[in-house]
Order: structure tokens, then C-alpha cells, then sequence
């Protein structure tokens, strides 16, 4: 999967219609993940409202290590990634693995980010 080729909006309307991600939202996404090499472990919605998608091994900060991608087409190669569409802002998902559930913390950037 490569970044988004079409338009992407930063941010939509929460909760969104039928519980999936709108065809036009991004996402900060590793490219670890946005290119298929790991899977998603990590999604939080913070609580700006940005979605936020990480290999949870990989440091997310460095340079050129994540990019914008459209939330629904990373759900096309990853449909488990949709479950977490109903995260309220300001929760993460984390998972051990692909194909284990998602487990639903409270989130809070550290250190004095955000």
C-alpha cells in the first residue's frame, strides 16, 4: 500500500455513519505498515480527533517514518484495522498480533507531546 492518491481530510464528524472510517479520512500511518510489512498494533484516536496507526515496535518519530494514508484503503489490505473505527477520541487499540483482539486503553501522549 502507498500513500493515498486521492484527497484525505485530516478529520470527520465522530462517531462515524455505520461505525467505518469515511473514504476520505487520513491517518499518520508507518510506512512499516501503510506498506505492508507489519501489521497494524497500535491505532489511537487522540484527543484532537487524529488517527494515529503504528507497528508498535518501530519508533513513529523519526524522520520519514510515517506518512499520510487514507484510513480506508489501509483497511482494504487489513480489515481487522475496522474494528477500531468506533475508538472514542482520546483511547488506543493495541493488539499482540494480527488476528488477536484489540484491547481498548485511555490514551495520553508522553512526555509533553500534544
Amino acid at each position: 500500500m502507498h500513500n493515498t492518491s486521492h484527497p484525505v481530510v485530516r478529520q470527520a464528524q465522530f462517531p462515524f455513519p455505520d461505525g467505518r472510517f469515511p473514504p476520505d479520512l487520513g491517518a499518520v500511518v508507518q510506512r512499516t505498515v501503510g506498506e505492508g510489512r507489519l501489521p497494524a498494533l497500535v491505532v489511537v484516536h487522540d484527543s484532537d480527533g487524529d488517527w494515529l496507526i503504528g507497528d508498535g515496535v518501530n519508533d513513529p518519530n523519526l524522520p520519514d517514518a510515517s506518512g499520510l494514508y487514507c484510513l480506508a484503503c489501509l483497511v482494504e489490505g487489513d480489515a481487522s484495522i475496522s474494528e477500531t473505527a468506533t475508538l472514542p477520541p482520546g483511547f488506543a487499540a493495541y493488539r499482540n498480533g494480527p488476528g488477536l483482539p484489540w484491547t481498548i486503553e485511555p490514551f495520553r501522549y508522553g512526555d509533553g507531546e500534544g
